[in-house]
This record gives structure tokens, C-alpha cells and sequence, in this order.
């Protein structure tokens, strides 16, 4: 009985009429062979036994006699709950991995045209743009992951003047990756619509995509930002490097942000986007070679320990196979002794 505990039997009701007719045929035929038995004991004529033999156990012949037929009817209750089309329930559960919720953020404005030589990260890209340096970067950090013990929550966001989530958290590395090589399409970037650079708004959608999965309450989270930081809110609005990142920092939410190239404003030093992502708790890189990237990449990777809990949920799985092989198994146990074995050639 343990093994249908916590089983769904959605053709149970075709199950119990099929006994229901089976059962029946089986009285009708017991009836009748026990009314033309009786017809026969009377018009027939008793010879005496020429042998007199009887068994050292009496009923041990006849149980041996019906051993095949017990085998066939020990199948039945398998198939008929493999006739039920037995299911497992729907369930969930809480487990904990090795990893983190990590959201990648990959510039796509304009500024990230100008060029950053990489042989390593963007090896076949059409040109020597920062940004398919960045994407290489992206990319080598997913596949760090993969390598390692991790079994992280991954999201994508590409952000311009707007942000837009690529693909949300998902635990499959090979679906981020694909998404990564989509964007890093030179067709894509041409075709992407916001050539400006606004960080506070990728933050918004990122800690908003935490907070859509239920995660802000969760530890483990992270940002990682892969940008020039030319931020046109704080060049024309005036707004700080931490005003920028404020909603991250209020959700504690770590930022662990990858300049690349080099700054060209005083508004946009290394030292006020260092101090705005210190207060975040995580930590900036200025990168203005393909070797420092990959230095901080790795570093990031390092940095990203710990454990998080997610619910796993299992669908519904059909389980009938189980049932109808122990019927089919011992049916055909059943047949083989009764036209191989003497003892079991004489069916009641």
C-alpha cells in the first residue's frame, strides 16, 4: 500500500467498471460450469480409481495444481491499478544549493561603441567594441558558474535609456548563455532602441525582478553590472553615483559593477561610482583592458559563495508502467508454467 500513497488515479472510475464487468463474467461462468458439471456427475457412469494413490499432505497436490492460476489472479490487482493510470501528486518542497541569485546587467547604449581590443572574451566578434566585450565577459562568468559546485538563480537584463529583462531567474545556465549570444548579435544591438546609459532605471528593474520572484527577503542576492558608467542622470541630472544606486542599497542587494574603458568626466570618476557601490556591500572594478575584466570576473565568481533555498516543484508523472509490468511479469510467469510444467497442465 506504500506505493500508491500519494498517487492520483484519474481513470480510477474506468478501473472499478472494468472489475465490475470482469467480476461479473466470472460469477456467469462459474455458475454455468457448475450447472453443466452437475448434468454431467448425473447421466455419467463412476469407475473405480486403478490406482490408489494419495498425496503424504492432502491439498498439496491441488495447490500445486493451481499454483499457475494463483500467479495469474496475484496479477490482477497490478493491472487493474495500471488500468487507474496512477499519477504522482504535484508537490513541492524547499531545498538548499550551494550558489546565489545573481542578475546580470549588460550596457547597450551607444557610448559602449567606442573600442576596447579583446582577444579572449569577444573572440569572433564583427569589431573591437566595448560591448562585445562585455557580453564575453558575461558569458565567461556564466560558464565559471557552471564549472564550479553552483546551482545559482540567473537573470539577464540589457539596459539603455530603458532596461529590459532578457530572461528572468532560471537555474538553467544553457538558456543564459543563449540569451547572452542573442544579444551580443550585431543586428540586435543596431536594433536595440535606447542608445542612452541609465542605470538607476536597469537598478529599478532589478531589484522590481527580485521582488517579483519573492527574493528580497532572501540572502544570497547580487547584481552584477557590466558597464562604461557614462550615466546620462547623472551627467545632465545632477544625481550622485549613490542616488543611483540607492534602491539596490535599500535592498541590500549587493552591486559588484565592472567599468570598462575609461572615464572622460569628473562627474564619473572610479572614486564616486567606488564609493556609491562600497555602500551597496559590494565592490567596483575599472577596467580599461580585456585582462582586467577577466581578472575582476574572476574575482566576482570568488566572491560568490554561499547557499540559497529555492522551492522545486515536481509535475504530475504517470507511474501505470510499474503496475502493468508486474501484471504483464507475472502472467506470462503464470503461462509458462502451465504449458511447460506437468504439475501445472490441469487448470480447476
Amino acid at each position: 500500500m506504500d506505493a500508491l500513497t500519494g498517487l492520483q488515479f484519474p481513470e480510477s472510475h474506468a478501473a472499478r467498471l472494468t472489475l465490475l464487468v470482469l467480476g461479473g463474467l466470472a460469477i456467469g461462468a462459474l455458475l454455468l460450469r457448475t450447472a453443466l458439471r452437475d448434468r454431467t456427475r448425473a447421466t455419467g457412469i463412476g469407475l473405480p480409481a486403478l490406482v490408489d494413490w494419495a498425496p503424504a499432505f492432502p491439498g498439496a497436490a491441488s495447490f500445486v495444481r493451481h499454483g499457475a492460476l494463483v500467479l495469474a489472479l496475484t496479477g490482477l490487482p497490478f493491472f487493474f491499478v495500471a488500468f487507474a493510470d496512477p499519477h504522482t501528486l504535484f508537490t513541492s518542497r524547499e531545498t538548499s544549493y550551494p550558489g546565489r541569485r545573481i542578475n546580470l546587467m549588460i550596457d547597450a547604449s551607444s557610448s559602449m561603441l567606442s573600442p576596447l581590443p579583446s582577444t579572449q572574451l569577444a573572440k569572433g566578434a564583427p569589431n573591437d567594441a566595448a560591448f562585445f566585450t562585455t557580453v564575453g565577459a558575461a558569458r565567461h562568468f556564466v560558464e565559471l558558474r557552471m564549472r564550479g559546485k553552483y546551482r545559482d538563480l540567473v537573470s539577464l537584463i540589457e539596459f539603455g535609456d530603458d532596461a529590459y529583462v532578457i530572461t528572468p531567474f532560471t537555474s538553467d545556465y544553457e538558456n543564459i548563455l543563449l540569451s547572452i549570444s542573442l544579444i551580443g548579435d550585431w543586428s540586435e544591438l543596431m536594433a536595440f532602441p535606447d542608445q542612452g546609459t541609465m542605470i538607476a532605471r536597469a537598478i529599478d528593474q532589478g531589484v522590481g525582478l527580485f521582488k517579483a520572484f519573492d527574493f528580497l527577503d532572501a540572502s544570497g542576492n547580487l547584481m552584477v553590472i557590466f558597464s562604461d558608467g557614462m550615466d546620462a542622470e547623472v551627467l545632465q541630472d545632477g544625481r550622485t553615483g549613490f542616488d543611483v544606486l540607492r534602491q539596490a542599497a535599500a535592498a541590500k542587494i549587493p552591486v559588484y559593477f565592472v567599468r570598462v574603458g575609461g572615464s572622460t568626466d569628473d562627474r564619473l570618476s572610479d572614486a564616486m561610482w567606488q564609493s556609491a557601490v562600497a555602500r551597496t556591500g559590494g565592490r567596483f572594478y575599472s577596467a580599461a583592458d580585456e585582462a582586467t575584466i577577466v581578472r575582476a570576473v574572476r574575482e566576482i565568481d570568488e566572491a560568490s559563495t554561499g547557499r540559497i533555498t529555492m522551492r522545486e516543484y515536481s509535475t504530475r508523472r504517470p507511474v501505470f508502467p510499474r503496475f502493468a509490468m508486474a501484471a504483464g511479469a507475472l502472467w506470462t510467469l503464470a503461462l509458462g508454467l502451465r504449458f511447460t510444467v506437468p504439475w501445472f497442465q490441469r487448470f480447476p
